[in-house]
């Protein structure tokens, strides 16, 4: 990515190769030093008997910061989110559409696949640190994403606002969260990878991302239109595409935890649904006034070809998910086993005092709260 950017990206393209680079490399040091304690305390580095390890409270505390320094960076989380929007600014499409299918998702697997089962009772204490982190994300990054002038901007500060409900449903810590941010991920990698390469179709024709350029495009270019709607509903979310089951799961499952993250979590989904309607809006309403606009001509057969399959899984994860959920609830089933296992059917009796390794009372009545 560090290369795709900085030989193929914009005008900028040095600053955001660079700015991804150390930000991506400073969160990846701290998780390396906490492998290298692990290794030198346990005297291996292989996964499955690193999990069967039972690390003191206080020392999961800090592994579990390290660990989240980097897979935060990765996701990512707000305040350390800033790298995201000047990367897919100046990636070309290509560079743009692994970002937001691949690379993204890494921090939610690194989540699933190591801090939930490798640090249980840390994952529980800090749980409300990443439910407050990602309540913020959701709601001021939409807000963000509401004020953009540039599409990429736009698209990938929803990308920071949807990813924030894959990490409320990964530590809401039940069946419907995890399969929920699970799902989510998997559709998120479809539909903002689509609305990039979408992006790319009028950049190529008229090499400016400029939303105050466009409009009225539904007159000229109408199956690039219907494209360009199916993805953006399925940002929002609408029931009948992939967005809706996987943001409706993790919710729930937030719900379940406590309502009060559910319902700032939902502001999120109504201005998810302002700013790309608004988008929208702009882009393909109107009359068409602008002479070079006139000249642009609708989607060849190498784009439809190329947009088809993805528009297919879209509605099929929408309509149909069974499939994706028989893969997903096994795993999902043998992570909260285990993590109940280690932390009781609720949330510990005691709480990790950080830092300090010192056992404290939790203010909270988890039992009223909801558990999972």
């Amino acid at each position: 990515m560090f290369l795709i950017i900085g030989v193929w990206g914009g005008a900028r393209r040095i600053y955001a190769s660079f700015k991804f680079f150390l930000y991506t490399l400073l969160g990846s040091l701290l998780m390396l030093v906490a492998i290298l304690w692990m290794y030198i305390d346990a005297g291996t580095a292989d996964i499955p008997t690193l999990m069967a390890a039972d690390f003191p409270a206080h020392v999961q505390t800090w592994l579990w910061l390290a660990f989240f320094a980097s897979f935060a960076v990765k996701m990512p989380m707000w305040p350390v989110h800033t790298w995201l929007p000047d990367a897919h600014v100046e990636a070309p499409t290509a560079g743009s559409v692994i970002l937001a299918g691949v690379l993204l998702k890494m921090g939610g697997y690194g989540f699933l696949r190591f801090s939930v089962p490798m640090f249980p009772e840390a994952s529980e204490y800090f749980a409300w640190l990443v439910f407050g982190l990602s309540m913020i994300a959701v709601v001021y990054t939409s807000l963000v994403a509401l004020a953009q002038e540039d599409m990429k901007k736009l698209i990938a500060y929803s990308s920071v606002a949807h990813m924030g409900f894959v990490t409320i449903g990964i530590f809401a810590l039940n069946d419907q969260g995890l399969e929920g941010s699970i799902f989510q991920m998997l559709s998120h990698g479809v539909v903002s990878a689509a609305l990039f390469l979408c992006v790319g179709v009028v950049y190529d024709r008229l090499h400016t991302r400029e939303i105050s350029r466009y409009g009225g495009l539904v007159n000229i270019m109408p199956k690039y239109a219907v494209v360009f709607m199916i993805f953006t509903l399925g940002a929002v979310g609408l029931p009948g595409t992939s967005g809706f089951v996987g943001e409706f799961l993790a919710l729930t499952g937030a719900y379940l935890r406590d309502s009060w993250i559910a319902f700032v979590a939902a502001i999120g989904v109504i201005l998810g649904a302002a700013y790309m309607l608004y988008l929208y809006r702009r882009l393909f309403f109107g009359e068409l006034l602008k002479e070079d606009l006139k000249a642009m001509v609708d989607l060849n057969g190498r784009e439809i070809a190329i947009f088809a399959p993805l528009i297919a899984v879209v509605l099929w994860m929408g309509f149909y998910p069974k499939p994706f959920f028989d893969v997903i609830n096994p795993s999902v089933e043998a992570l909260l086993s285990a993590h109940r296992a280690s932390v009781g059917d609720v949330a510990a009796t005691t709480m990790i005092e950080p830092l300090t390794g010192q056992a404290a009372v939790p203010s909270v009545d988890h039992e009223n709260k909801g558990s999972h």
